[in-house]
């Protein structure tokens, strides 16, 4: 697990030694060469952005449309309301139709916070979208403008 952490270290690592490699033995020029990585290694961390944030936004509707269905039996319920003492007050009796309502109520209640942060979930992810795509867009004609040059 550790190793997995420095991973993204390594690579950094092996791609600033690659570059002074490159630049060290280029005739063009080490500017160019620097210039050059530059530029992929922001196509490729915004393009890794726009895809992370696709991912979370297609993962967000998946629970907006149908939300995670896990909920405490009513029997869980029952019993926890049966145990609860509030200190000072005598215990209140419900009759199971009341404890029925309360905890279809609970059930309902939790499907509404669901979509809300699924929503809310969709808003966040599409910052990962709509922030670095024109970064993307202007870095990949920048390439295009070198590479046709």
């Amino acid at each position: 697990m550790f190793l997995l952490s420095l991973l993204p270290i390594f690579i950094i690592l092996v791609l600033i030694i690659f570059a002074v490699v490159v630049v060290s033995k280029s005739k063009e020029g080490g500017e160019s060469v620097i210039r050059h990585l530059y530029v992929y290694l922001v196509l490729f961390a915004t393009l890794m952005m726009v895809i992370g944030g696709g991912i979370s936004i297609f993962m967000a509707t998946a629970d907006l449309v149908s939300p995670p269905s896990y909920y405490q039996t009513f029997t869980d319920f029952k019993m926890m309301r049966e145990g609860e003492k509030i200190e000072g007050q005598p215990p209140v009796q419900l009759t199971d139709e009341q404890l029925r309502a309360e905890y279809e109520q609970m059930k309902e209640d939790d499907k509404e916070i669901q979509r809300n942060n699924a929503k809310n979930q969709i808003i966040k992810s599409l910052g990962f979208i709509i922030i670095p795509l024109p970064i993307f867009i202007y870095f990949n004609t920048l390439r295009k403008k070198t590479v046709e040059s």
